[in-house]
C-alpha cells in the first residue's frame, strides 16, 4: 500500500509541475522576437492582443456586394466601327481584350462581356468605358438571372468610366466609400465576372499601392491615379467592384498588369472618389465637367531634378503655362513647383491630376508652389480647356438618342480654319442611327435635308421637323474639301 501511495503522489506531483511549466513557458500571450545580431542573443517580449490574431472574414461583405455586381454583355453590329484597342499598350491589352471575342478584322456582329456595379436602387450602373464603348446592344444580367436591356447615359474615356441604366426599382446597390481614406496594406475584396462565365466571383487581397499612373489611357487629359491591389482579377472583371471589409465601394476594377492576359499579381482600380464625381456629372449633365489649371506639368523624378537643376525631390514641375488659362491669370509661372492644392500635398503627377479631376469649371482652388526656394500661394478659378467657367449640358433629347450621338458647336476660329460657314461636330458616338451608317467621332454636320446647320438649336429644329428618310451632309476635319452624304431613317 505504501508503494502504491508513493507512486500516486509522484504522478500527481509530476502533473502539477507539468501544468505549471506549461502555464509559464508555453501558454504565453507574448511574441518572442530574437535579435539576429552577432552579439549574444537576447529575447524581447512584444505583447499583442489576442483579438488581432483572428482571421479576416469577408462573408458579410460578399453577401452584400455580389447581388449589386452585374454581368454586362455587349454586341457591336458594325465590324468597321471605331475600336480603341489599338490605343492600348500591348502589355495591358489582353485584359481589355474581354471587350470583344472576335478579331477587329472579322466581319459581322462582335460580342464582349464585362462587369458593372449598381449604385442606385433605380438601376444606375457604373462600369468601364471600354466595356460599353462602341456597343449597339447592351444586356445586363443580375446574380438572380434577371436580364435587362441597358441604355448608355454617358462615358468618359479620360477615366475609362461609363454610366449605364436599366429600368427597374428596388434593386440592390453599393454605396461609395471615401477612397482617400484607403491605406496601403488594407484588406480589400474584388467582385466581378471573370473569364465571361465565372459569374459572381469574389477574391481578396491587400492594397499594394495608391496613386499609380501606368500610362494605359492614351488621352492627353486622362486621369490615372489607380489603387493597386493583389486581389486576383482577370478578363471579365472590367467594371467590377473593389470594396473594403465593410462591403463599401472604394474602386472600379479596370486593368491588370500581365504579359499573358491572365492575372499574375497586380490589378488596378479607379478610386471611388474619382468614379463618384464622373458618375454625378454624367447623370446630371450627360457629360463630364472638367476643370483645368491651364498648365503643362511633369512629375519630379531624380532624372527630372537633375535635368532642371532642382533642389526638391517631390512635387510637380510647371513646364508651360497656357495663355489666358487659370494658372496664368492667378500668377503661376513656368518653372514653379506645385507642392500643395488646398490642403492636399502634391508629391507626384497623379496626386495633382486626381485632385483637380474632381473639380468642375468655376470651382475655386488654392495652389501652393515653390518658387526659388520660397513657397507662394495663389487663389484661382478653374476653367474649361476652352477658357470658360460655365458648365455645359449635353444635348440628349429623344431625337438625339435616336441618332446615338452628342454634338458640340464650332468656334469662329474652327469655322475659319475649315473654310465653312457653320456646322456642329459629333463629339461622342453611342448606339444609334449614326453608328449604323458608320459615321465617326469628329464628323461635322453642315446640312440636314438641305437646311444649313450652324448651331445645336438648328440641329434640334431640323431633326424635329423630319420623319422617315433624312439626308445628312457634312465633312471630316482632316478632309474638309470632300463632302460626305449619309441617309438615315427617323421614327
Amino acid at each position: 500500500m505504501k508503494n502504491i501511495l508513493t507512486t500516486v503522489f509522484a504522478a500527481v506531483f509530476a502533473s502539477v509541475i507539468t501544468l505549471v511549466a506549461y502555464t509559464y513557458f508555453v501558454k504565453d500571450d507574448r511574441v518572442f522576437q530574437v535579435d539576429s545580431t552577432n552579439e549574444p542573443a537576447f529575447v524581447n517580449y512584444v505583447t499583442e492582443p489576442s483579438s488581432t490574431m483572428a482571421p479576416f472574414d469577408f462573408t458579410a461583405a460578399a453577401e452584400k456586394v455580389t447581388p449589386a455586381v452585374v454581368h454586362i454583355t455587349s454586341v457591336q453590329q458594325s465590324a468597321s466601327a471605331s475600336n480603341n484597342m489599338e490605343q492600348i499598350p500591348e502589355f495591358f491589352r489582353d485584359f481589355f481584350g474581354d471587350r470583344f471575342d472576335q478579331s477587329p478584322q472579322q466581319r459581322g456582329p462582335r460580342k464582349g462581356s464585362g462587369s458593372g456595379v449598381m449604385i442606385s436602387s433605380d438601376g444606375y450602373i457604373v462600369s468601364n468605358n471600354h466595356v460599353v464603348a462602341d456597343a449597339d446592344e447592351l444586356t445586363v444580367v443580375l446574380t438572380d438571372n434577371r436580364s435587362y436591356s441597358a441604355q448608355v447615359i454617358g462615358t468618359d474615356p479620360t477615366t475609362d468610366l461609363a454610366l449605364i441604366k436599366i429600368d427597374d426599382e428596388d434593386l440592390p446597390f453599393l454605396s461609395f466609400a471615401n477612397s482617400d481614406e484607403v491605406k496601403v496594406g488594407e484588406w480589400v475584396m474584388a467582385a466581378g465576372n471573370p473569364l465571361s462565365y465565372l459569374n459572381s466571383t469574389v477574391t481578396a487581397g491587400i492594397v499594394s499601392a495608391k496613386g499609380r499612373n501606368i500610362g494605359i489611357l492614351r488621352n492627353e487629359t486622362s486621369i490615372e491615379s489607380f489603387i493597386q491591389t493583389d486581389a486576383a482579377v482577370n478578363p471579365g472583371n472590367s467594371g467590377g467592384a473593389l470594396v473594403n471589409v465593410d462591403g463599401n465601394l472604394i474602386g472600379i476594377n479596370t486593368a491588370i498588369a500581365s504579359q499573358t492576359g491572365s492575372y499574375i499579381g497586380y490589378s488596378f482600380a479607379v478610386p471611388s472618389n474619382i468614379a463618384k464625381k464622373v458618375v454625378e456629372d454624367l447623370k446630371e449633365y450627360g457629360t463630364v465637367q472638367r476643370g483645368f489649371l491651364g498648365v503643362s506639368i511633369v512629375g519630379i523624378t531624380p532624372a527630372v531634378a537633375k535635368e532642371y537643376d532642382l533642389d526638391l525631390n517631390q512635387g510637380v514641375l510647371v513646364r508651360e503655362v497656357v495663355e489666358e488659362g487659370s494658372a496664368q491669370e492667378a500668377g503661376i509661372e513656368k518653372g514653379d513647383i506645385i507642392v500643395k492644392v488646398d490642403e492636399k500635398k502634391i508629391l507626384r503627377n497623379s496626386d495633382l491630376l486626381s485632385y483637380i479631376g474632381r473639380k468642375r469649371p468655376g470651382d475655386q482652388v488654392m495652389v501652393t508652389v515653390n518658387r526659388d526656394g520660397k513657397e507662394k500661394t495663389f487663389d484661382m478659378t478653374l476653367k474649361t480647356r476652352g477658357g470658360e467657367t460655365k458648365l455645359v449640358k449635353a444635348q440628349r433629347g429623344e431625337m438625339f438618342d435616336q441618332l446615338g450621338a452628342e454634338f458640340t458647336e464650332l468656334s469662329e476660329e474652327q469655322l475659319d480654319e475649315l473654310g465653312i460657314s457653320g456646322g456642329v461636330q459629333v463629339s461622342k458616338i453611342y448606339a444609334g442611327k449614326l453608328r449604323q451608317q458608320e459615321i465617326k467621332n469628329g464628323f461635322i454636320v453642315t446640312r440636314i435635308a438641305n437646311q444649313p446647320i450652324r448651331s445645336l438649336d438648328d440641329l434640334d429644329e431640323a431633326l424635329g421637323n423630319e420623319k422617315g428618310g433624312v439626308l445628312i451632309e457634312g465633312i471630316y476635319p482632316d478632309d474638309p474639301e470632300e463632302n460626305q452624304f449619309f441617309g438615315i431613317g427617323l421614327e
